[in-house]
């Protein structure tokens, strides 16, 4: 019997701010995935955007900051396979408005610049493997977690 239903991805965005050689990160507190270990700003898309939409909306709600459509480029896209199965779209920035802040200390116990040769050891994975393809300049799509 056939199922009605299609198979969904769930899909997120990450954000790479680039400043001076080095990225924007954060480490993970009280969340439930991943807590401890360093990554970006990052979330889901909550439907009805576009990932540029929904990196914008990130942006401000994790970092306090604007960034216009137009700085963000979208530098490498993921096939992800973890608990479940993800896309996941990692958008650089080199420009934004208003000044970066820790506006959510309830998620996020550390907020600071890394440089790029230098990342926390407690990086998620993935996330490294993301950001050293991006500072490597190729490819701009990827799957991990598949070869498990």
């Amino acid at each position: 019997m056939a199922s009605d239903k299609r198979f969904r991805l769930l899909a997120a965005v990450h954000l790479l701010l680039i400043r001076d050689g080095s990225v924007l990160m954060l480490r993970r507190f009280q969340t439930g995935y991943e807590d401890g270990n360093y990554s970006v700003p990052a979330g889901h898309l909550d439907g009805g955007e576009t990932v540029k939409a929904a990196m914008i909306r990130e942006a401000g709600e994790e970092c306090g900051i604007d960034i216009a459509e137009g700085d963000l480029t979208v530098s490498a896209v993921m096939h992800r396979l973890s608990n479940d199965e993800r896309i996941d779209f990692f958008l650089t920035a080199e420009n934004w408005g208003g000044t970066i802040i820790n506006a959510e200390p309830h998620k996020c116990d550390d907020l600071r610049w890394f440089p790029w040769q230098a990342l926390p050891q407690n990086t998620i994975p993935y996330v490294r493997f993301a950001l050293e393809q991006v500072r490597q300049g190729g490819p701009i799509f990827s799957s991990y977690g598949w070869d498990a």
